[in-house]
Order: structure tokens, then sequence, then C-alpha cells
């Protein structure tokens, strides 16, 4: 990706007021919600997909709002069928993003770089956007983010599931 894409993941960042470490934990009823016979994973109460753009590049981020708990951040260039993932390394410093989403999975090698934000750095990988677990992730608005600490699952909140597709839309 274009270095010029990284102002715009500082921008979002910083309307995020992101800070220092993330915290990934999947509750027992995000994994086995109750009351829900087709099994979909259920989004956490303070956490969501946020979506950012300007006419050039867009990110996608899992977190919550106003705080230095961001999960995953997606960026693109406009109609560039490419996308730039990051999220915060491990204590172990493995450059991988290990994703998946209704029985997709994948694996994106990158490379871990220094961060302000992150105690470990942030592993950054680059992909295209057809794969399909990102094709499941645009249906089901869900992701889920394996680490060294285990599994955590995104759910986008109804009231923000359009971004997702609006996000894949714009980067083509």
């Amino acid at each position: 990706m274009r270095p010029s894409a990284w102002p715009l993941i500082v921008a979002v960042g910083g309307a995020l007021s992101l800070g220092a470490c993330a915290s990934m934990e999947a509750t027992p009823d995000q994994l086995m919600p109750p009351g829900n016979p087709d099994g979909a994973p259920q989004p956490i109460a303070d956490h969501d997909w946020f979506l950012d753009s300007d006419p050039d590049a867009a990110s996608l981020v899992y977190g919550r709002v106003e705080s230095d708990d961001v999960w995953l951040t997606l960026s693109c260039l406009r109609g560039s069928g490419r996308l730039e993932l990051m999220r915060p390394a491990d204590a172990d410093r493995q450059p991988v993003i290990y994703l998946e989403s209704g029985g997709e999975t994948e694996r994106f090698t990158g490379r871990i770089e220094a961060s302000e934000l992150f105690e470990h750095g942030e592993v950054i990988a680059e992909a295209s956007t057809t794969p399909p677990v990102f094709q499941r992730f645009r249906r089901l608005g869900w992701l889920g983010l394996h680490d060294a600490d285990g599994r955590a699952l995104m759910v986008a909140h109804p009231a923000s599931s359009g971004g997702v597709e609006r996000f894949f839309a714009f980067c083509g």
C-alpha cells in the first residue's frame, strides 16, 4: 500500500482516541449466543466496526470508541482491490494476521513495525479484497481474529453492518 494511506490510519486512530495496547477477549455469550438458532456470533456491547473514508482512502477499524482498545484495522485506496491489515503485535511478535469468517480462514504474513500505540509494535500485512474470508465478512458482518491469546470475534452491530459493505465497495 502506498505510504499516503498512513495519514488516514493515523486520523482514524486519533478520532477513536487510541492509546497503548489492545485487549481481545471473546465472551462466552459471543461464542454460544443464547436464543440464536443460526449460531451466528453476537456483537460485544462496547465494541464495533468504525468506517472512515475520504475521497481517496478508507479504513474499517474494530475496537471500542474513545479508547486504546483496537483489535484490527483494514485500509485501502479507492478502487485498488488491495487491503492493508494491521493488528497489535503479541509478545511473541509473530508477523501473522489469522482471520476467519463463516467457515473460511486465511493467514496473512506481514511484518512487524514499531508503534507508539502498541507495546509490542503492530503487525502489518497486505491482501487482495477477494479471498473467501473477506467475501464472507462482507455477507456476514463478522471476522474472527486468532492470536497468541486465542480467538476473538469482531461482530458488527446492526447499525454499523452497512459500513462493512460500503468499505469493500469503496476498495473494489
